[in-house]
């Protein structure tokens, strides 16, 4: 008995360097080329946008006394030299109205998902002079990310189109001279695709919003917010998505607003993780059929479970192959019919068909298909084979509670 168990261990141990072999390969082969699929996706679909707030300022002329350009002499008669410095003083709009439609549209390239968007942004803001001089306001706009393609795109002041010049850059301004007291309205408008997030900057570091309505629809459910940013103050269900609204009436903050895009299953990743977990899996089938085995003098030898270790490893095997060609749930499917099959066929014949059909497939259903789906639930995973776990446990206790596993073991 002895010898069998140290084969059985033996076995065990050599499937798990199998799938540890397994896991790294379709790891590399998920993680080799994710920077070139991703910047291929970036070519075709344009970047993350990260949509900076329209930048207003004016320059302020400051006269300052220099008495080191002055000699001892001018300086005895009172003359100094006045230097004069230009400082920029930043406005804050009066009002900023913002609509942002979002669509998800998600590709597939190689092992992994990537999460694209449609994005209709359309921002009406109000500027006034506050000032008692009339000043000659710069209003500036930096495009989301060079990497994009911008239609239906519209920057005007007042009811004036401002001229596209700066394109180079990524900036385009607009000078609107401004009397006291008079205000300005001015849109910012465009049409663009992006991809992962969507973020709006108020301004640089700390800044202010005075009157700040930003209002974004999207055309799906599951929505996230990246860390840093601000939650939106009210939401509500339109169509298939939602209708978010930031607003706030005077506002200082260092934090963005924004959005995370629902991401899907990768294959790849996902993959690794069912194939890091299999030795888990493995074990407590080997454990319960071994229990099993020993209760009902059922002889299983070694061999027939280095059998049934090379059934449970073609179902990580098919999977890995199976996820880059088709849906991924589909190719659990399969791959579990598959590893099944294998299994229940092949103890039909080394124990007899009761025994297969029913505690066999069972085990198998369990303890790798039932097992390995728990990864489809992110953050449920090991609360779902804690319990399996336990339930297993509490089981084989009730029923091996009165066994006399010393006279067991010396049959």
């Amino acid at each position: 008995m002895a010898r069998r168990i140290l084969a059985i261990i033996a076995i065990y141990l050599a499937t798990c360097v199998a799938w540890m072999a397994l896991a790294v390969l379709t790891e590399h082969r998920t993680h080799s080329t994710q920077e070139e699929l991703r910047t291929q996706v970036a070519d075709l679909y344009g970047e993350e946008h990260h949509t900076m707030a329209p930048e207003v300022y004016y320059e302020a002329a400051r006269t300052i006394v220099d008495d080191s350009a002055n000699s001892p002499g001018d300086m005895a008669r009172g003359w100094n030299e006045k230097v004069v410095h230009s400082s920029r003083v930043t406005v804050v709009p009066e009002s900023s109205d913002i609509l942002v439609n979002l669509e998800l549209d998600q590709r597939r390239k190689g092992l992994l998902w990537y999460s694209t968007y449609r994005v209709g942004f359309h921002g009406d803001y109000l500027i006034k002079n506050n000032t008692s001089e009339r000043r000659e306001y710069v209003i500036g706009f930096t495009f989301p990310t060079t990497q994009a393609i911008y239609d239906n795109f519209v920057f005007r002041v007042g009811h004036q189109d401002v001229a596209l010049e700066g394109l180079e850059e990524g900036v385009l301004s607009s000078r609107v001279p401004l009397a006291p007291g008079e205000e300005k309205a001015f849109t910012i408008g465009y049409d663009s695709r992006g991809l992962n997030r969507w973020l709006y900057v108020p301004g640089r570091g700390v800044s202010q919003v005075k009157d700040f309505t930003l209002t974004m629809v999207t055309d799906f459910k599951a929505i996230d917010f990246p860390p840093g940013t601000i939650s939106p103050t009210s939401k509500a269900p339109v169509g298939d998505g939602w209708e978010l609204v930031w607003r706030h009436d005077n506002l200082i903050s260092g934090f963005t607003l924004g959005i995370k895009m629902p991401s899907r299953i990768n294959p790849g990743p996902l993959a690794s993780q069912i194939t890091l977990f299999a030795p888990v899996s493995l074990l407590f089938f080997f454990f319960v059929i071994f229990i099993l085995s020993v209760l009902r003098d059922i002889k299983i030898h070694p061999m027939n479970y280095f059998f049934l270790a090379a059934a449970f490893f073609s179902f990580h095997l098919l999977f890995a192959y199976l996820a880059d060609h088709m849906d991924v749930h589909l190719a659990f499917a399969i791959s579990s019919a598959v590893s099944v099959a294998l299994v229940v066929s092949y103890l039909r014949l080394v124990v007899g068909p009761r025994f297969a059909f029913r505690e066999a497939a069972i085990a198998q259903l369990v303890y790798l298909v039932l097992f390995s789906y728990a990864h489809f639930f992110k953050g449920f995973t090991g609360l779902c084979v804690t319990v399996g776990s336990i339930l297993t446990l509490a089981a084989l206790m009730q029923f091996t509670g009165r066994i006399d596993w010393e006279e067991r073991f010396r049959r």
